[in-house]
This record gives structure tokens, C-alpha cells and sequence, in this order.
């Protein structure tokens, strides 16, 4: 469960939002996770690698995700890569912010905004 200070978290950036759903089915390496991103958001949300690793090293540093000692089958991996998982800190985390989300785009939704003017 989320402590009252760790929801000073809230609001997440777009990149650490993204990671931690993409790492909330499986376990993923750096290039795997941008392109889930990119799949996902239909190219509205890139990352460069830049971008990726400093969100992951903040991430590692902040408990929301970890390094993963799993390897899948070696002859379609490579033993560069660095996989990654997200805790179960980083799953509450991420809940909450979904939470967040869905709540604003209730606000939005009745704020008649996205409605066509009469």
C-alpha cells in the first residue's frame, strides 16, 4: 500500500508511467520497453535511450523497478541486455497514477470539453 508521502510521487512523467506499464505483463529489456511504448501509444509516445535509462536509473534508485537475473532462451537473446521488472511498490505506484488518470479524464468528460459546440 502507498504511504501518504510516497503519493508526492503523483503526478509521473509520461516516460515513467509508460515504463512501468510496460513492464506490468513481463519482464523487458531497454529496446523492448521502447517499443512497446511506441506499439502501444501508436508512435504518440517515443523515448530515446537517453531518455529510457535515465528514467530507469531514477526508477531503480526510487524502488519502482529492478534489475531481473532472467534470461530468456540464450539463442534469441543477448547476453548485453540488462532486463528489467517492476516491484510491487512500482505496481501501487503505478495503480494510483492509473487512478489519477482515470479520474481527470472523468473531469474532462464532464466538463463537456471534447464536445462539438451546438
Amino acid at each position: 500500500m502507498m504511504k501518504q508521502h510516497d503519493k508526492g510521487r503523483l503526478p509521473l512523467s509520461t516516460p515513467v508511467f509508460h515504463v512501468l506499464l510496460s513492464l506490468t505483463e513481463r519482464e523487458l529489456h531497454g529496446y523492448g520497453i521502447i517499443q512497446d511504448i511506441e506499439q502501444r501509444t501508436d508512435g504518440e509516445v517515443t523515448l530515446s535511450t537517453s531518455t529510457l535509462y535515465g528514467a530507469i536509473k531514477r526508477m531503480m534508485r526510487d524502488g519502482l523497478v529492478e534489475r531481473s537475473d532472467e534470461r530468456p532462451d540464450p539463442a534469441v537473446d543477448d547476453e548485453r541486455r540488462r532486463y528489467y521488472r517492476i516491484t510491487e511498490f512500482g505496481r501501487d505506484v503505478a495503480r494510483h497514477e492509473a487512478r489519477r488518470i482515470e479520474r481527470l479524464a472523468t473531469v474532462v468528460r464532464n466538463s463537456r470539453l471534447l464536445t462539438r459546440a451546438p
